[in-house]
């Protein structure tokens, strides 16, 4: 693309903003079944980190998809192309120093590893949400598991399409039988040494 010209070296720095803000950027990104608790977990640690003090943003499937992704379908492609915008706008936020809460399927590992390459290795935290299908059809409030059994809904993770488990996810909190009190303390024990700020020069 000869007609762009990127600014990053314009602009402040992600240093300069760390510092600024007493923090550092991260992503968590969390993955797991549709009614794992994802998004409880996701809303929770943002309570919990703000209470501490941190700069935080979630960034949950629902609401992406009624916004910046409201043209993606659930195709395979979509999907793929879903999780490279939210991947490329969490390293943008983590780039400001903003702690970033990631609450999505993202069904595969090719998927989560694509996530990882854009945001970068060093600021990416895989958080496997794991609770076995059945507890998470109990929790189904919106009924999408009874209707993407009945076949009115294509391509639904864990009933017409698969969920590849991560293998080596660096959280691992079995929310079908831990609290969410519980699952969340454990995801700031992880976090907390990698978004503490040592001060300048740390």
């Amino acid at each position: 693309m000869d007609h762009v010209f990127p600014v990053f070296d314009q602009i402040l720095n992600r240093r300069e903003k760390e510092e600024m803000l007493g923090q550092r950027g991260s992503a968590l990104w969390l993955t797991g079944l549709s009614g794992s608790g994802k998004t409880t977990l996701a809303r929770q640690t943002e309570k919990e980190l703000s209470a501490q003090g941190f700069l935080t943003q979630v960034l949950d499937g629902d609401n992406i998809r009624t916004g910046i992704n409201s043209n993606l379908g659930f195709g395979k492609e979509d999907r793929q192309e879903n999780i490279r915008r939210i991947a490329e706008v969490t390293k943008l936020f983590v780039q400001c120093g903003i702690v970033t809460m990631n609450s999505f399927i993202s069904p595969s590992q090719e998927m989560r590893d694509m996530a990882k390459a854009i945001i970068g290795p060093d600021d990416f935290l895989e958080v496997f949400v794991d609770a076995p299908l059945e507890v998470c059809e109990q929790r189904d409030v919106k009924g999408l598991y009874k209707k993407a059994r009945a076949g009115q809904i294509p391509n639904f993770t864990g009933i017409s399409a698969p969920y590849e488990s991560p293998l080596k996810p660096d959280i691992h909190v079995h929310t079908g039988n831990l609290s969410v009190e519980d699952s969340v303390r454990h995801i700031i024990e992880v976090v907390m040494p990698r978004i503490s700020f040592t001060g300048p020069g740390g």
